[in-house]
């Protein structure tokens, strides 16, 4: 039986979530023949390497869901609008990339505003995961406004209570606030969350990041990015094995 190899490309992995979830989806399911592992890769380039070593699949996590678009033979439709990809499919030697992230962002975020979709929303950062969320905002029909350190958008610096108050949902995209550096948060002013507001961190480690704390201790409901990840890595998961 020829073993199936899959695994996760990204720089540094120490914060990896995918090759524990993996391994133990293999043995609840009894799945053989097939392996997890991370890669962390220092250059993209290296991801060539990688795929001649018989690999079926691979997720790409920060910072490499943009930088790996060049060195994919095809993408899928959402992958292609967005210019973002976190999963890999190895098909007769043709790199086929797509973004499960939108699938695990989009079911996720309809169950925290529970049938109450907010008119517009704040997305923080503006790399590869602010992308599917903002995908998803659109498709949803939800406004949206980047807060970048740097513009064009708003900025942190010229972000104001009143924009934080007009749009009831806050979508943290940066790695600011996760472990080891959890005592930071994102820069904005807390006092002008309410109980209407809706704060996802896509950050899970740790559970609650003080982005998430200042926001429930004003009222707002919170979501982590756990539930995402086991979406979006289902979903890969999905894909690699359809025939």
């Amino acid at each position: 039986m020829h073993m199936k190899k899959y695994g996760l490309i990204g720089y540094p992995l120490s914060h990896s979530f995918s090759a524990g979830y993996f391994a133990k989806k293999f043995d609840r399911e009894e799945i053989v023949d097939t392996s997890y592992e991370s890669f962390p890769l220092e250059s993209i380039d290296m991801i060539c390497d990688l795929f001649d070593t018989g690999l079926s699949g691979l997720n790409v996590t920060i910072p490499y869901k943009e930088a790996v678009l060049t060195y994919l033979d095809d993408l899928s439709d959402a992958a292609r609008e967005i210019k973002a990809v976190n999963t890999i499919k190895n098909v007769d030697g043709q790199l086929v990339g797509y973004n499960t992230d939108v699938i695990g962002f989009e079911s996720t975020l309809l169950d925290l505003l529970e049938g109450h979709l907010p008119e517009k929303a704040l997305v923080l950062g503006s790399g590869g995961a602010a992308k599917a969320v903002i995908y998803v905002l659109r498709k949803l029909g939800i406004k949206y406004t980047t807060i970048s350190r740097t513009g064009p958008h708003l900025t942190y610096d010229t972000l104001q209570p009143h924009h934080i108050e007009g749009h009831h949902l806050i979508v943290n995209t940066t790695p600011v606030g996760m472990y080891p550096k959890a005592d930071l948060f994102p820069n904005l002013d807390y006092r002008a969350i309410g109980s209407k507001h809706f704060l996802y961190d896509l950050v899970y480690n740790p559970e609650k990041t003080i982005f998430l704390e200042k926001g429930r201790a004003n009222g707002a409901k919170i979501k982590n990015g756990y539930d995402m990840l086991i979406k979006q890595a289902e979903a890969s998961w999905t894909i690699w094995n359809q025939r």
